[in-house]
């Protein structure tokens, strides 16, 4: 049964690692994962690899309070992030999870997923559906959303960056679909 509000920065890990609220003093760490220009290149903000468009993102996700460093407990070592945001307790309650990027190592090896599955083991103790937002183009997110369970919702948002318009598609898994989807062990 769901609990009373959700818990946008908690500590969270399994046996590989560890998801904690972001702090200021991440940003050195956090930056050398998020450089790598690998990362964003189908990224609506493709350039967030840039220290001073990444600062803008960096200081967003402070500012936001849901955001969580994502650490290699056997290297101790910061290899991406995470965001809880857009928490509405209405009909039954529904919670973003994204903003999420990885160092180009862990790509391929599981890390995504067991991350989700932390994220979204949480986020369904308070609400019944979680939404992803991605940019239309993000193939690479979009397939690891579906990997995940998540189905492409009829909504879609429309944003600007750069001057330019960008069409985010939004995806959801629902506390039913995640009980009943590859994530559930």
């Amino acid at each position: 049964m769901p609990t009373e509000g959700l818990n946008r920065q908690p500590i969270l890990e399994n046996e590989q690692l560890l998801l904690r609220p972001l702090h200021p003093d991440d940003w050195e760490a956090l930056f050398a994962v998020a450089s790598d220009p690998a990362i964003w290149e189908q990224h609506p903000m493709h350039d967030r690899w840039r220290e001073d468009v990444f600062r803008v993102f960096f200081e967003d996700a402070l500012a936001q309070g849901g955001a969580l460093a994502i650490i290699d407990k056997a290297k101790d070592q910061i290899i991406g992030s995470s965001r809880y945001q857009a928490y509405d307790p209405e009909d039954g309650g529904s919670v973003e999870i994204g903003w999420t990027f990885f160092a180009t190592r862990c790509w391929g090896k599981g890390i995504n997923p067991a991350v989700k599955r932390l994220m979204l083991e949480h986020a369904f103790g308070s609400v019944e559906r979680v939404d992803f937002r991605v940019g239309e183009t993000n193939y690479r997110s979009r397939i690891a959303l579906e990997n995940i369970g998540a189905e492409r919702s009829d909504r879609t948002e429309l944003t600007r960056y750069d001057g330019k318009r960008v069409l985010h598609v939004v995806y959801e898994i629902t506390r039913d679909g995640f009980e009943s989807g590859p994530l559930v062990r």
